[in-house]
């Protein structure tokens, strides 16, 4: 049994008038050490730490989901560099995020309900210092703390009264242009990014940085503030900015870096002809150079990410990361300016390395240590002689046993130390779970890293029913990832042996592993899949065994199931593709099935991955769709989708559904009306977990 109650006790004021219970940490008592989908919702959420400008403190913050409330509050804690005395500073029924340490950390911004407040570093004196329409999203201080940059929403669509006025209640949409919706909504408005002036107590009124032109600023629906950026004086601000729209912007990846000068108002492209993705621009902290990231072909999102970097003063660029094999991310400039660090998933791990301006690469993090680090803050000392040097690494980790949580690091050796225990007492009651690194040969002789978790009190002389996941993308890496969407520890908890094989099209093995998947979505990566599933069924403790995955993974589990020969005993398919020529003209962001139909989208060099197309690539994958394999369809296929989904419109499942009902073969739709490519509300995902465990209960354990 497991018994789950909410925490009463804090009598913190709130300020708000919001008359909801407060939601606060659940006190969870796990008798069996059965874990559960209700359990995986009670554990905390660690996120964005905050080192204080004096290196003392760190500020973060803390969700805690309530089941009942169907939604997750998020609440601010500050505690020692080392982890002590930590102290809770907000308990309001509304959500507190994006929170900054300001006026040399005596008090603290952040957002709430929308709106920008400040508060003592002790967290007493709340004061609202915004009030913009529609809200701030994010928000980001200068160094001086002197001006603010957020980012909020900006109209962009005409509403029925605005072209028909004597029609106030028509609630008809006029479409002239492609991109007319994104992602789970139709586009209305989009973000762009205003720059005020902020006294400490108030916020000024905002000027629109793209001065009301059409693009996204940020680029939606992932990227955040983190994409601009102020320069260390303060005068200059640096962004990444798709300025694209409609059919332009559907078929291009074409995002460039933006160096704003504030006295004049001049604007420069020093990505001028870099035609790929453009991202996460940060000025050094000399204020002499730009370091960004960069991908190099146009229309490809899953192009390798260079280091790339922009000396100011004569106007050159060049990357560093060319002899590097993998992906740069998270860009963090050395205090002296001569490197940066940068995470890196490297052979299905993400890590922590640092380069110098000479291209030198080192790694940071231990060599295969079984957990991902988040993007580093640097903890830094002022030596006698004015050099600044850094003491530690804080970030978060995280792993398939844990989620995230705070982390120290020593610069030199790569040790670290966990501070934050946010989900100890609960995870202690859990039983514990085995993961095995296997190496497996492929079709092509190839070694392909695949996870293995073995369920609680795993004897291998038992029998035990199995589970392999199928990745999306396509590309993408089952690494030592935490998630509330596919949780590996909750499917082996239930009993299953649970295959994560990094299959052709994952990203931590090179470019020529990750690039083999496009245009061929039916061949090698679907052999990957039989090489994991019958090295596993090999083992005399493996029995029968499910296929199950979203997005891709969905096509893949709708096109193994015309393939499989008897391999699999169920399948589940979420949110997948399952009639790519529909999916073709119904999906948004076109650049995904152009690409990887073989469309080419280089100047000069234009081919079309679409079904009119004379493309031999396109031919082939639209002649294999899977919908053109039901006539094989023989096994049991639970089908989920989210009605807001529009990357793979839910029709998709639907097809897929209606097919299999009329193949006879026994099958099942769940549908969310208000979800959208993922499942994220907790009632929601509860209900999920339990059509899902349930479905493989049927088919797997009978």
């Amino acid at each position: 049994m497991t018994a789950i109650s909410a925490a009463t006790s804090c009598t913190m004021a709130s300020s708000d008038t919001d008359s909801a219970p407060l939601i606060t940490k659940p006190t969870v008592v796990v008798e069996d050490g059965h874990y559960t989908p209700e359990i995986m919702h009670s554990l905390a959420k660690v996120s964005d730490p905050q080192i204080s400008p004096d290196g003392t403190k760190i500020l973060y913050g803390v969700g805690f989901t309530s089941i009942e409330q169907n939604k997750t509050n998020r609440e601010l804690f500050v505690m020692n560099i080392d982890g002590g005395e930590k102290i809770q500073l907000t308990a309001t029924p509304q959500s507190e995020n994006n929170a900054r340490w300001i006026e040399d950390g005596k008090r603290i911004a952040f957002l709430r309900g929308g709106q920008m407040w400040v508060m003592n570093a002790d967290g007493t004196g709340e004061k609202q210092v915004s009030d913009v329409s529609g809200g701030i999203m994010e928000f980001k201080l200068s160094p001086d703390g002197t001006k603010v940059l957020y980012s909020a929403n900006f109209k962009v669509a005409k509403s029925p009264a605005d072209i028909h006025p004597d029609l106030p209640k028509s609630t008809a949409r006029t479409i002239e242009g492609m991109m007319y919706r994104h992602w789970d909504h139709f586009v209305e408005s989009i973000s762009h990014t205003y720059l005020a002036d902020f006294d400490g107590n108030k916020l000024g009124e905002g000027v629109d940085l793209l001065d009301g032109e059409p693009y996204e600023l940020p680029a939606e629906p992932f990227s955040g503030i983190e994409q601009i950026n102020f320069s260390p004086k303060g005068d200059l601000i640096v962004y990444s900015c798709r300025k694209k729209t409609g059919r332009e912007y559907a078929f291009s990846t074409n995002s460039d870096i933006y160096l704003l000068n504030l006295s004049d108002n001049l604007c420069i492209n020093i990505s001028e002809g870099m035609m790929g993705y453009d991202t996460d621009p940060v000025f050094s902290p000399d204020g002499g150079s730009i370091a960004w990231l960069s991908m190099e072909r146009d229309g490809y999102e899953a192009d390798k990410i260079r280091l790339f970097v922009y000396d100011i003063a004569s106007g050159e660029r060049r990357e560093l990361s060319s002899s590097f094999k993998y992906n740069i991310e998270n860009p963090v400039w050395m205090p002296d300016s001569k490197g940066l660090y940068f995470t890196s998933l490297v052979e299905g791990l993400q890590e922590i390395w640092k380069t110098d301006l000479e291209s030198n690469m080192a790694r940071v993090t231990p060599e295969r240590e079984w957990f991902n680090f988040g993007a580093p803050s640097l903890l830094t000392s002022t030596a006698e002689d004015g050099s600044v040097n850094v003491e530690r690494l804080i970030t978060t980790n995280l792993c398939m046993l844990r989620p995230a949580e705070i982390v120290s690091i020593n610069p030199l050796d790569g040790s670290w130390e966990q501070l934050t225990f946010e989900n100890k007492e609960i995870l202690d009651q859990l039983d514990e779970v085995t993961i095995e690194e296997r190496w497996i040969t492929t079709s092509d002789n190839k070694k392909m890293l695949t996870w293995v978790l073995y369920p609680p009190k795993f004897d291998k002389s038992k029998v035990y029913p199995s589970i392999l996941l199928c990745l999306g993308g396509p590309q993408g890496t089952l690494s030592q990832g935490w998630s509330y969407r596919w949780n590996y520890r909750l499917m082996a908890s239930q009993g299953y042996v649970v295959v994560l094989p990094n299959r052709r099209g994952t990203t931590a093995f090179g470019q020529e592993w990750c690039e083999q998947i496009s245009g061929d979505y039916i061949g090698q990566n679907m052999r990957d899949y039989f090489a994991a599933a019958d090295a596993l069924k090999a083992e005399p403790y493996v029995g029968k065994m499910a296929a199950v995955g979203a997005s891709y993974g969905g096509y893949s589990v709708f096109y193994l199931a015309g393939i499989h020969q008897k391999r699999f005993d169920a399948f589940i398919a979420h949110a997948g593709i399952f009639n790519v020529e529909h999916m073709y003209m119904t999906t948004e962001e076109m650049w995904f099935p152009d690409w990887d139909n073989g469309g080419i989208a280089q100047p000069g060099k234009y081919m079309s991955g679409s079904p009119w197309s004379n493309n031999p690539v396109a031919r082939r994958h639209y002649a294999n769709s899977p919908h053109k394999l039901v006539e094989k369809w023989d096994t049991p296929i639970l089908i989920t989708h989210g009605e807001l989904d529009y990357r793979v419109p839910v029709d998709q499942g639907m097809a897929a559904f209606n097919a299999a009902q009329m193949m006879g073969v026994p099958s099942r739709m769940i549908l969310f009306p208000d979800e959208n490519h993922w499942i994220l509300k907790p009632q929601n995902s509860i209900h999920w977990n339990r059509e899902f465990f349930g479905w493989l209960e049927t088919y797997l354990k009978n």
